[in-house]
């Protein structure tokens, strides 16, 4: 029975490569296993499939071209034991068999020049054989010799069909254990494959494992359980941070406009609206003054619309190796497409892209170019929320339509904004808002941020808890008094931001 119906559509590709003859493949995936079973899969017994690596090598050759069996005559040396097995290719090769070679962690050894110039001569007779060579290794590293001879595949995480197998499988195998109780509707079942995805095969096969057993049973609270096994792996990137959804939308004050803007999308990553034809929306650029609410709102997208919030610190990707910084901008868009649907803040954009006019080889601007390129055209569902104080430094390139929805401004909050964020500050911190007088506090902190404001509500607390007594409006509008906002030592500066983005962006109240 044929296995095509099996094939994924990174398989076909691959299945394509190999027929059209395509000396050398690089696969960049850490799932050995499973990159291994679906190489099988496409060959589907036409071919033979052998795996190499440094600690089982697949045989070597002597001078003459006779295969050495006895392991203890293959050199412990790395890249003899290298050549060796370019020998032994070269030699099938010539025998024509019809095989995939998959070498494992090869990638080490490309930086010899007699590694490299033995791959350039055997890819030459590559190309009239039945053999193909496919590399597979975490992370790409291709000296410039090659970069003609080698195709570039990145191996996609397991899809949605893919993990159900993988909970089906598991089920199936405890389902005789009278010890444990399998409780999951379709939807939860659902819910529970999709909060795996961005997970390998054997992570998500350990995730389920291990919500299993914990209590010794599999329902929606095992979702969690699944989030949680999530969010290790996306630290392990170093570049993105999983966020616990602990905000709502009813704690940032104000930006009416903005909240409803964001409300009308809040759906629009689901099946219904897909079917309607509705394309999923692409990301936001707040821009405005610090302190205004910015971050708070980028963290209560996530909570709001039931979505992993993951926080991207673009100046993490900067490597001290040639090619490495664009490398960890390609995995951590690549993780951050694998957890989708989910919410990518990028927060102090401008910080992050403002090197891109200094002098550091064109690395800066190559990460900048793959980041708008993948904001350009990306498909999967990951919804960018971009903030930035400072318009100055941010690139041109960013703010074209297209590559995100819509530039909002958050400006300082007015009056009946400042109101609304005394009262949620004053009732976050405990305190009963209808004693407090808003009205006044609202009029007395005029040019105030949300962040002062919340300020001066603590420094009040201090003051009140230092003298044995409760806090009062009067402690509030006290501390107030002796704090210069940020609008007046920074005046020229907002007022130039307030001009700019008059007649560029929307405004978020």
């Amino acid at each position: 029975m044929s296995d095509e119906h099996l094939l994924t559509a990174k398989d076909r590709e691959i299945d394509v490569l190999i027929r059209a003859r395509y000396p050398l493949i690089y696969i960049i995936s850490p799932e050995e296993d499973r990159v291994e079973h679906g190489l099988r899969r496409i060959v589907n017994g036409r071919k033979l499939v052998q795996a190499w690596s440094a600690t089982q090598p697949f045989g070597a050759v002597d001078p003459q071209g006779n295969l050495l069996s006895n392991q203890h005559d293959i050199s412990t040396n790395g890249y003899d034991m290298a050549l060796q097995a370019l020998d032994f290719i070269a030699r099938r090769v010539r025998e024509d068999v019809h095989a995939v070679y998959l070498l494992r962690d090869f990638d080490p050894y490309l930086d010899n020049p007699v590694v490299v110039r033995r791959l350039r001569d055997l890819a030459h007779h590559l190309k009239r054989s039945h053999c193909t060579v496919v590399f597979l290794s975490p992370v790409l590293q291709i000296p410039p010799y090659l970069e003609k001879e080698i195709v570039v595949v990145d191996y996609d995480m397991p899809s949605f069909a893919e993990l159900a197998v993988i909970l089906e499988e598991l089920v199936r195998r405890v389902s005789g254990d009278p010890r444990i109780e399998i409780d999951l509707d379709e939807p939860h079942r659902e819910a529970l494959v999709k909060a795996a995805l961005g997970l390998t095969a054997d992570e998500a096969e350990n995730a389920f494992a291990k919500a299993l057993v914990q209590n010794g049973r599999l329902d929606e609270v095992d979702i969690k359980v699944v989030l949680a096994e999530k969010k290790q792996i996306i630290r392990k990137t170093g570049m993105l941070d999983f966020y616990e959804a602990t905000g709502k939308m009813d704690d940032v004050g104000g930006l009416n406009s903005l909240k409803k803007w964001l409300d009308k999308r809040g759906s629009a990553f689901s099946e219904k609206a897909r079917e309607f034809g509705l394309p999923g929306p692409k990301g936001i650029l707040l821009l405005g003054v610090p302190g205004c609410g910015k971050s708070l709102t980028a963290k209560a997208i996530g909570e709001s619309w039931h979505l992993p919030l993951l926080r991207f610190d673009i100046g993490r990707v900067f490597g001290k190796f040639v090619g490495e910084s664009e490398a960890n901008m390609r995995n951590a868009l690549k993780a951050a497409e694998a957890v989708a649907p989910c919410i990518l803040w990028v927060d102090e954009i401008e910080k992050a892209l403002s090197g891109t006019r200094g002098d550091d080889g064109g690395v800066s601007m190559r990460i900048l170019g793959g980041f708008l390129s993948w904001l350009q055209d990306k498909s999967a569902p990951v919804f960018v929320v971009a903030t930035a104080n400072n318009v100055d430094n941010l690139p041109p390139e960013l703010l074209r339509k297209g590559r995100l929805d819509e530039m909002f401004f958050v400006d300082l909050p007015r009056a009946e904004e400042r109101a609304d964020i005394f009262a949620i500050h004053l009732e976050r911190h405990g305190r009963d808002k209808s004693t407090f007088d808003l009205q006044t506090l609202a009029q007395r902190s005029e040019g105030y941020s949300g962040a002062e404001i919340e300020q001066s509500i603590i420094s009040a607390l201090y003051d009140a808890f230092d003298g044995g007594r409760e806090v009062t409006t009067e402690d509030i509008v006290h501390n107030l008094s002796n704090t210069v906002p940020l609008s007046v030592t920074m005046s020229e500066e907002v007022a130039q931001l307030r001009k700019w983005a008059s007649t560029r962006t929307r405004p978020a109240s």
